[in-house]
């Protein structure tokens, strides 16, 4: 299922891009302090021109946070592990990478060509400043605000702390050390909380001594960072306390089955709120022709509703993804996150033989949790 609060505006090389609500603001706040910024350089500009150089300016920023993106995710590509798009969004960008590297070695090569894209772009711009700045004032003032932002987005990225790029190569280093993926994860988002809670109090420390606006902007980033480190961190125990399970203890046997002539309105109405089951296997005479979820009524307008029978909306068998009941519970909630799905079919011998649900798999990580196991 598509994030509601993005707005997917391109495909690059095959990957979807989108734009988080959040960016608009962020778009918005880069642009005016760049129109002041050039108004204060460029007097001469009349009010329209510095508007139209500031956007301009504000989306080439934004471009590079892409290419920055694009770098990692066509990497990650390249060792065959899936991309479900890059979203823009108020702190930069995010590439939606399915999977983690499966070698140390290639997880350092996917975290350390974003920062040397951002590298090579600084250093792009500003041969491009240094060649034109006597030709085109333009030009010089575009390139001149462009290359130290692209140096500072490359080096800041290095900074060790989880899950910024340099975080991800201190993690990728330990793994490769101690030979132990829990534990070096563990060790980088640590890091990476210490970090956060650093840059915190430097912003505060900014914002006391009359620097408020980037004391403010340090201390957010901060928090961000703080926050995504300790979500890593739990997800990391969340696995931990996953290992030695399989799709087979989390599956319901007993999958509810749908004709595919049932509308959408009969489906919701009279499946999904009485049982509230949130998937349904679409079958008739023994035959099974997919699965349908709860997120398929979303897609369709009420309106139609009680003229659009379920097997418009399902996943046909043949594109279902899925997995074996003897496949681990991390390679079930991969298969999850790389499909966007809540809920997916176990399969043997081209048979369906249960469902695994994702609120089940974490609801049997809280239990464990609970008891202290």
């Amino acid at each position: 299922m598509r994030d509601v609060s993005s707005i997917r505006i391109a495909r690059i090389f095959g990957i979807p891009i989108g734009i988080h609500i959040s960016w608009l603001l962020i778009l918005f706040l880069v642009t005016a302090s760049l129109y002041q910024e050039f108004d204060f350089a460029y007097p001469r500009w009349d009010a329209p021109e510095r508007l139209v150089i500031a956007t301009l300016t504000s989306l080439l920023f934004f471009g590079s946070v892409l290419v920055h993106e694009l770098a990692h995710s066509l990497v990650a590509r390249r060792q065959g592990i899936p991309v479900r798009g890059i979203i823009l969004f108020v702190f930069g960008g995010v590439s939606q990478i399915s999977r983690e590297s499966s070698r140390p070695r290639d997880e350092i090569v996917m975290a350390a060509i974003g920062p040397l894209s951002s590298v090579l772009l600084g250093a792009g711009f500003l041969g491009l400043f240094l060649a034109l700045r006597s030709v085109s004032e333009v030009v010089a003032a575009v390139a001149g605000v462009l290359f130290p932002i692209n140096f500072a987005l490359g080096i800041f990225n290095l900074v060790p702390g989880f899950p910024l790029d340099g975080g991800r190569v201190l993690r990728a280093s330990l793994w490769g050390i101690w030979r132990d993926y829990g534990r070096a994860t563990r060790t980088a988002c640590r890091v990476g909380q210490a970090v956060g809670m650093l840059m915190i109090a430097a912003g505060v420390l900014l914002a006391l001594f009359g620097n408020m606006l980037n004391g403010l902007w340090i201390a957010l980033i901060g928090w961000f960072l703080t926050n995504a480190a300790g979500a890593s961190h739990r997800q990391q125990q969340a696995r931990e306390r996953l290992r030695g399970y399989y799709a087979r203890d989390f599956m319901a046997p007993q999958c509810p089955k749908v004709s595919p002539a049932l509308t959408v309105r009969q489906l919701v109405e009279e499946r999904v709120l009485p049982s509230g089951a949130r998937c349904f296997v679409v079958e008739e005479g023994g035959t099974v022709y997919g699965v349908v979820a709860v997120e398929a009524a979303r897609r369709v307008k009420r309106g139609r509703w009680s003229d659009t029978p379920v097997r418009q909306v399902m996943t046909p068998v043949e594109r279902l993804p899925s997995v074996s009941p003897i496949d681990p519970a991390e390679r079930v909630l991969e298969v999850m996150s790389e499909h966007s799905l809540s809920d997916l079919p176990v399969m043997a011998d081209g048979q369906i033989v249960g469902m695994v649900s994702r609120d089940d798999v974490l609801r049997f990580v809280k239990l464990r949790e609970d008891l202290g196991l």
